[in-house]
């Protein structure tokens, strides 16, 4: 089942995260609590965030997602949510994407567990250098995600991957393939599809990326999308999408699967676009 949500209802029900999230224990002493099954030391959510470096995002949208992602988790509303669950931390990894074969790592597997942690994440998204790189690949991203669960040296007791970007898929495998084999996985995947700019033949954007987010690259239990419409709200949309993840929580207005209904976009209208732009 998967979900949009606006910015306000997102944040709103991170702020409420402390008081009535359903069947959150109390937190531990402990933040790396043990796993009683292995050991490993056990997380509420293993969190990994795949952003868009393409060349369709400017310089300017580029800085401001990254400061968007530093500030959301330094912000009093991301660490109350946190601290809310039942072993009051989080993992996360942050990687950024374009090509196919085009992902890196900026921030490896880290443990957030309070303000030092969360600090020390923020300063390393801001102070990495700025890259771009051509095509757009959100099979190529979720591909690149999968496998690094398995690296992860916590246990989340949900996993999932967070996907921002600007454009349809149109490099790389089918976005749908990609998707319902980290369903299959059990990951949940959220998106984050920025539309600040009209779109253009030029950039390959396409309207109504939203619902082609919602219906073609989005899935798992409570899975939602975040859009960005408005450059002003874009650190905002980027703490609320935040909130929602680590609390844990269902937006209300429920969005038809595609599994019941045809796409309101084709899935593979990025991959058109670029053959009838380039013939290849």
């Amino acid at each position: 089942m998967r979900w949009s949500v606006s910015i306000g209802a997102a944040l709103v029900a991170g702020a409420m995260a402390g008081s009535d999230l359903t069947g959150a224990a109390a937190p531990g002493p402990n933040s790396q609590q043990a796993d009683p099954n292995g050991g490993v030391p056990s997380v509420d959510v293993e969190l990994v965030i795949a952003v868009d470096v393409s060349y369709s995002m400017d310089l300017d949208e580029l800085a401001v997602q990254r400061e968007g992602y530093a500030l959301a988790f330094v912000s009093k509303d991301f660490l109350q949510a946190m601290k809310a669950g039942p072993h009051s931390n989080v993992a996360v990894t942050y990687f950024e994407w374009s090509a196919s074969s085009d992902q890196k790592i900026i921030i490896p597997w880290r443990l957030i567990d309070g303000p030092e942690s969360a600090d020390a994440v923020a300063n390393e998204i801001m102070s990495a250098p700025v890259r771009r790189g051509s095509r757009t690949s959100i099979s190529g991203a979720i591909y690149f995600a999968m496998p690094l669960f398995d690296e992860d040296p916590y246990r989340g007791l949900r996993r999932v991957i967070d996907i921002s970007g600007d454009g349809p898929n149109n490099n790389g495998a089918p976005v749908t393939g990609a998707r319902d084999e980290a369903l299959s996985k059990g990951i949940v995947i959220n998106g984050l599809p920025i539309m600040v700019k009209e779109p253009s033949y030029s950039t390959m954007d396409i309207d109504n990326l939203d619902w082609y987010y919602e219906d073609c690259v989005i899935g798992g239990p409570g899975s939602f999308v975040v859009p960005i419409k408005d450059r002003e709200k874009f650190k905002e949309a980027i703490r609320a999408k935040l909130l929602l993840e680590v609390a844990g929580r269902t937006p209300e207005r429920r969005i038809v699967t595609a599994a019941e209904k045809q796409p309101r976009v084709p899935c593979l209208i990025g991959e058109k676009l670029w053959q009838d732009r380039w013939g290849r």
